[in-house]
C-alpha cells in the first residue's frame, strides 16, 4: 500500500508502469536501455479515492487524462530507470495530495465606507485634471 495521506492509501496494483526509451542525454545508453517511465493510474475506477477527491483530480489532471479516465505521467528526467520510477510516483502522489485540498469558497464582501470615499475622491481629482485640459486660456468654460 502506498500512503498518500492519513485517509487515502493506494494499492500498488492500481498503478501500472511501462518502460520506454527516453530521449535526451545518455550517450549510447539511451539507445539500449528503456529508462523512461510511463505511469498509468485509473482515476475513474480507483476504489481508493473518495468521490470529491476523484472529481478534483480529474479537473487537475487536464490533458494528462485519457477519455477513459486514466492518468498518464511520463518521467524521463533521469538516466536511471529507478529514479524515473520514483519521480513519476512522487508526481502522482503530489497531484493526489493537491486534489485532497478542497478550495475554500469565496465569501462576498461589501466595500468599506472608507474605500468608497477614496474611490470617489480619486474620480473627482481625475475629473478636475481633465477639465483643466479642455479650458482655453483667457476664457471661462464654467
Amino acid at each position: 500500500m502506498i500512503r498518500v495521506n492519513a485517509r487515502i492509501e493506494l494499492d500498488e496494483r492500481e498503478i501500472q508502469e511501462d518502460f520506454v526509451r527516453a530521449s535526451g542525454p545518455g550517450g549510447q545508453n539511451v539507445n539500449k536501455v528503456s529508462s523512461a517511465v510511463q505511469l498509468r493510474f485509473d482515476v475513474a475506477r480507483s476504489p481508493s479515492l473518495p468521490d470529491a477527491v476523484r472529481a478534483r483530480l480529474i479537473a487537475l489532471a487536464g490533458s494528462r487524462l485519457t477519455q477513459d479516465g486514466v492518468l498518464i505521467l511520463s518521467a524521463e528526467r533521469y538516466r536511471s530507470q529507478r529514479r524515473n520510477r520514483d519521480d513519476a510516483l512522487q508526481r502522482l502522489l503530489a497531484l493526489i495530495r493537491a486534489a485532497c485540498e478542497a478550495e475554500t469558497p469565496r465569501r462576498p464582501t461589501r466595500p468599506t465606507l472608507a474605500s468608497k470615499k477614496r474611490r470617489l475622491d480619486s474620480k473627482q481629482r481625475r475629473g478636475e485634471t481633465k477639465k483643466l485640459r479642455t479650458m482655453k486660456p483667457g476664457t471661462d468654460n464654467s
